[in-house]
């Protein structure tokens, strides 16, 4: 990527300049690598996680990408995802995305867990990659109290888990994130 490419990129997207944490497929980090330089190119193997986010009554919560993000912008996934960062654990950066994207506090729940890990690598159309190591978490809401971050969130749905899961052709229309599609797929093994 050019220098100018890269600083209009940085500009468009504030976290483009951040750090990742770059791992082997194992899991084992390998040091920190600039997050545009992860997602572009032909990518680097980085940490990841996705928090699949229920209610009581076995909903899951889809969360809609917001428009002006780089990557599957619009689509839908189950329900954040992100990277921790150095020194984070995968449920500190999970607890943080909660709230900012979501407005989700601790206090509304207290049973977040890790529940799957898998690696996976999917090109967007030609804006960049994921190839990540990626950590499946879930949380039930004992509180269903949301407070989404429009720049974040575009939209959101509570659909029954296991109707999703058996049917996933059903809800095509909606453009599911290949990272939530392989955590649900796993899910049940």
């Amino acid at each position: 990527m050019s220098n100018a490419a890269a600083d209009e990129a940085t500009e468009l997207h504030k976290n483009a300049a951040q750090d990742v944490i770059a791992v082997d497929s194992d899991d084992n980090a390998e040091g920190t690598v600039n997050r545009l330089d992860a997602h572009t190119g032909d990518g680097i193997r980085h940490r990841a996680f996705t928090c699949l986010v229920f209610s009581e009554e076995g909903q899951i919560l889809l969360a809609q990408r917001a428009p002006n993000k780089r990557l599957w912008d619009t689509s839908w996934d189950g329900t954040v995802a992100s990277h921790p960062v150095e020194g984070q654990t995968q449920e500190e950066a999970t607890e943080e995305r909660l709230e900012e994207e979501l407005g989700i506090s601790p206090d509304q729940y207290s049973d977040l867990r890790v529940t799957d890990k898998f690696e996976y690598k999917r090109y967007y159309e030609n804006a960049g990659l994921e190839w990540e190591v990626c950590a499946v978490l879930k949380v039930t809401l004992e509180d269903t109290t949301l407070d989404p971050d429009e720049e974040e969130i575009a939209g959101m749905l509570w659909a029954d888990y296991e109707h999703l899961h058996d049917n996933p052709e059903w809800y095509r229309q909606l453009r599911l994130c290949p990272w939530f599609e392989i955590a649900m797929r796993r899910d049940f093994e």
